[in-house]
């Protein structure tokens, strides 16, 4: 699949560049696993004309790693160090060195690894770059997936890097238009099914998506095929993303992200059925590495009770509702079995997607300041979005079905009643949404 969107992230990254031609500039680049980082930065060093030195920070010994480093500084810029480095510190000095004369960008993917191979590391880092940033020419990028170790290592008062960062960068899955594009391009006559498949299995994360098209998986039934069918690494994924988020603990984190998927949405539920409270894990979960938020309705208090734990990302939604619940098939490859428990559980399932699809699509299309659904405290008359514009004073409440039979108007009349209160200064319409508006 070829390179789509990230207009606004090549132009950062491109602004960058043009600065470090004068001085060394740290910027940190944050995303998901598969998003797709490695390929802007390469993207952005190929459309620049830029000489870039790619590094992968592996969890080896810091004497090897620092030997391989060595010689892919070699290979690439063509720098002879002579002798064999022992040290990270040693190495990143001659880097700095070497771009007092040579303008360059230097990648380290997979940052947080670093504290893996040698936790003073970040210390060698900010000591050196205190020193050379001033007079290198280096354009130095700090990229990472595990976004707790991340934060910890630039955001951490205590830590050592703490301040050092010219440019923070988040990259987030392809935007919903971005998506309609790609499958057009490799499906000219997709339907709305099949836009609303790849959306509810990728949720735009770019490697899934690329998986998908490259193996011409642009129909619903070949795409649900395709993810479900032996060999597919869709299969593994969720295994290799969690692990490699939670190491050792990740049996804990595992079962409650699996219960909340299913439908268990408060800390109450969730507590009895792991038999424990987890109100920390939750809170990490939440705040140290963003795989769900604590959803409140619109128009209710800050940090009130009535709140619910939601998994927002799609593919892992996906793959905990519908693989790791039936890993045994996979183990006794009863693929077959696997799909078939998929497609006939799918339309339930996608109804919910749909509600997150529209109150994203409304976010980043329509003039709107904010966007979310209600719900009571006794959690009933629920409405699927709200859609508010605070500047011209208007506000869209919709009902969200597949089907848009099932749409009844004076249902959704009854529920935004109950919040004429707060809707009283906007010029309210109600409508209804279904697989015929994506």
């Amino acid at each position: 699949m070829r390179f789509y969107d990230r207009e606004k992230e090549l132009g950062i990254l491109q602004t960058n560049w043009e600065q470090t031609s004068e001085r060394g500039r740290m910027t940190v680049l944050i995303g998901r696993r598969r998003i797709g980082k490695t390929t802007l930065l390469t993207k952005s060093a190929d459309d620049g004309g830029q000489p870039l030195l790619y590094l992968y920070v592996s969890k080896d010994n810091e004497r090897v790693l620092t030997g391989k480093f060595q010689e892919a500084a070699e290979q690439t810029l063509g720098l002879q160090i002579f002798g064999r480095m022992e040290t990270f510190a040693q190495f990143f000095e001659q880097l700095l060195r070497y771009g007092q004369q040579n303008h360059f960008t230097l990648v380290f993917d997979e940052f947080q690894n670093f504290l893996k191979v040698n936790p003073a590391i970040p210390s060698h880092i900010q000591d050196i770059w205190d020193r050379y940033h001033e007079k290198t020419r280096v354009n130095m990028v700090a990229c990472g997936s595990i976004y707790n170790m991340m934060h910890k290592i630039f955001d951490n008062e205590d830590e050592p890097l703490y301040g050092r960062q010219d440019c923070r960068l988040n990259m987030l899955p392809f935007r919903i238009s971005i998506l309609k594009q790609i499958l057009h391009d490799h499906n000219p006559k997709y339907t709305p099914e099949d836009l609303l498949c790849l959306y509810t299995l990728t949720g735009g994360v770019a490697k899934y998506v690329a998986w998908l098209m490259d193996a011409k998986a642009t129909t619903k039934s070949k795409m649900l095929r395709w993810v479900t069918q032996a060999g597919s690494p869709y299969l593994s994924e969720g295994t290799e993303l969690i692990m490699s988020e939670f190491g050792k603990d990740y049996t804990n984190y595992l079962s409650i992200l699996q219960l909340i998927a299913s439908g268990m949405t408060t800390q109450s539920e969730i507590d009895g059925a792991i038999g424990k409270n987890t109100g920390a894990y939750l809170d990490n979960l939440e705040k140290d590495y963003s795989y769900i938020h604590r959803k409140q309705p619109m128009f209710s208090k800050p940090g009130g009770r009535n709140s619910r734990w939601q998994l927002d990302d799609c593919f892992l939604r996906f793959w905990f509702r519908f693989i790791i619940r039936n890993q045994a098939l996979v183990e006794m490859e009863r693929n077959d079995l696997l799909l078939e428990i998929v497609e006939k559980g799918y339309e339930q399932y996608t109804g919910l997607v749909l509600k997150q699809y529209f109150r994203q699509k409304w976010m980043e299309e329509e003039r709107v300041t904010l966007v979310g659904n209600y719900w009571d405290r006794k959690g009933q008359n629920e409405i699927d979005m709200i859609a508010l514009n605070d500047i011209d004073k208007t506000a869209v409440v919709a009902e969200i079905k597949r089907q848009r039979r099932k749409f009844s108007p004076t249902e959704l009349a009854e529920k935004a009643a109950t919040l004429n209160k707060n809707l009283s200064k906007y010029s309210v319409t109600q409508i209804g949404l279904s697989m015929e508006d994506l």
